[in-house]
């Protein structure tokens, strides 16, 4: 029996999306994914780093750069883009 990748799951990606993205800008590309899809997933990524941004702010940075203007760029990517 051989093992094969598994299957890409949208819902899994929501949920996970650092595990299966590097930056906003794949998540815009990726082709099995909706408009709608990739605009929750970059949704939840841009709350991710909103509360990044806000603890390194407090002085409690992980010494990770924001991808707060990464994910907005993406997000404005899909919202100007033809549904």
């Amino acid at each position: 029996m051989t093992h094969g990748t598994p299957l890409f799951s949208a819902d899994a990606a929501l949920r996970h999306f650092r595990s299966y993205f590097t930056e906003p800008k794949d998540v815009v590309a990726h082709p099995q994914l909706s408009r709608d899809e990739k605009l929750a997933i970059l949704r939840e990524w841009e709350q991710d780093a909103l509360r990044l941004s806000t603890s390194e702010s407090e002085g409690m940075g992980g010494g990770e750069e924001s991808m707060l203007g990464r994910v907005e760029e993406s997000i404005g990517v899909l919202e100007r883009s033809p549904r």
